[in-house]
């Protein structure tokens, strides 16, 4: 039978009887059926709690400028399932995505032991390397779903393994404390590769993991650093733009302020910056600071400004999201109030997220998401007992919610959207924001 993509991801939803179940046995023998090699010629994986996709992004945009042909896979998507995966550039195509779907199917139904029930994520990092592997491409940059350790994208061995921070999240997969989920995540680096680290105190956990294997470290704040440059004045004692420092010992680069604008912004991309230059050093200065003035991702407190009223939309989803996210209003207050539109999966800690971000908020406008990990705004309300949210406004959607609280706002105001990739999608679908 004929499938289009939106029959191919109704399917693919529904094949295995958990969203999640991690693992590498299943897609293992599927990738083996299809005779996967290496999907490029170098490989980035990026994992961490938060800004794995900024990263992904930096990354991207620095290598396609020094004249890479390069190969982006993350995750989760927030308007179209083509944008998770991203081949010089440009999302790929639908006809594309489904003949890696059908090679899939008929490679997961002849496994040996019968068929394979792969997830949705394993569907969709089988049909990224499928494609990559096509593509020719000098650079694959795989991004982590979920921990690293057990991670359909582990199936791949990196050339240079990223950790952009270890925090609290995922709980009931990952572990309650940083040393056990950063035992999980480090699992994504390789014997004798490059690990570029993005905590200035990362859990021993992953140090010692690394050094049992052989990993060669780059960590921040220890091998590279980055600072904000002081403020220079022109010929008529007007302020220059802003501008930062990337150095390691023996080389330093001065660079523009990126287009992503929220402050841990320049902490993704030093990062990005050093595992390019431990994947080879080959990319140019000039590609660096190109791609880091271009580089730009969907979601990340995304401005649109609507009747007078700026809108901000953010996919921070954690506690160590919502203080980055305090921490950007705080430095950026607006005349007026902040109005807060907030709906969160049923499995986060909303509680964390809500003390986090209180003090920069005034009004609050809480909402249902649907989906097997979502619930109605009541069920939110209940979670958040005791939080200064809890008197919040209710709405069944997230649309909803922005409605009233965009009407309810003056000029002057801001209303904020945030909570989960699924919030940021709905918010921008509202706004006809593409």
């Amino acid at each position: 039978m004929t499938r289009t993509l939106a029959d191919w991801l109704e399917y693919i939803e529904r094949i295995h009887p958990k969203t999640i179940d991690m693992g590498l046995e299943r897609i293992a023998e599927v990738a083996g059926r299809l005779r996967l090699k290496r999907p490029a010629k170098k490989v980035i994986t990026v994992g961490g709690t938060n800004g794995k996709g900024s990263t992904v992004a930096f990354l991207e945009a620095m290598a396609r400028a020094a004249g890479r042909k390069v190969g982006a896979y993350t995750s989760p998507h927030l308007l179209t399932y083509n944008e998770r995966i991203r081949i010089d550039g440009a999302d790929v195509g639908d006809t594309d995505l489904i003949a890696a779907f059908e090679a899939i199917e008929a490679a997961r139904v002849e496994a040996a032991r019968g068929e394979v029930a792969l997830t949705y994520f394993e569907y969709g990092t089988l049909a990224a390397l499928w494609l990559f592997e096509r593509a020719g491409l000098d650079l694959a940059i795989l991004e982590v779903g979920l921990g690293g350790r057990l991670d359909a994208t582990n199936l791949v061995d990196a050339d240079v393994a990223i950790i952009t921070t270890v925090d609290l999240d995922h709980q009931d997969y990952l572990g309650d404390e940083r040393e056990a989920i950063g035992a999980e995540k480090v699992g994504i680096a390789r014997m004798g590769k490059a690990l570029v680290l993005g905590d200035d105190d990362p859990p021993s956990s992953v140090l010692g993991h690394a050094y049992r294997i052989g990993a060669s470290t780059w960590r921040i704040s220890n091998d590279f650093f980055f600072e904000v440059l002081p403020v220079e004045l022109d010929g008529n004692g007007r302020p220059l733009p802003r501008r930062w420092r990337w150095r390691e010992v023996g080389f330093r680069l001065d660079l523009p302020m990126p287009r992503l604008v929220a402050p841990v912004q320049l902490r993704n991309a030093a990062v990005a910056i050093a595992a390019l230059r431990a994947l080879g050093r080959t990319v140019t200065r000039q590609a660096i600071i190109e791609g880091i003035a271009s580089a730009d991702v969907r979601g990340r407190l995304q401005r649109v400004d609507r009747d007078g009223v700026e809108v901000v939309v953010d996919v921070g989803h954690n506690p160590q999201a919502a203080r980055a996210l305090a921490a950007w209003l705080a430095a950026n207050p607006v005349p007026g109030a902040v109005h807060a539109v907030y709906a969160a999966l049923s499995d986060k800690d909303v509680a964390g997220v809500v003390d986090a971000i209180a003090s920069q908020v005034g009004h609050w406008h809480l909402a249902g998401l649907p989906g097997p990990r979502g619930g109605s705004a009541q069920a939110l309300v209940e979670r958040l007992r005791d939080t200064h949210a809890a008197a919040g406004a209710r709405h069944a959607t997230v649309e909803e919610a922005l409605r009233q609280a965009h009407a309810q706002a003056a000029p002057g105001d801001r209303v904020l959207v945030f909570g989960s990739f699924h919030t940021a999608a709905a918010a921008l679908e509202w706004l006809g924001h593409d």
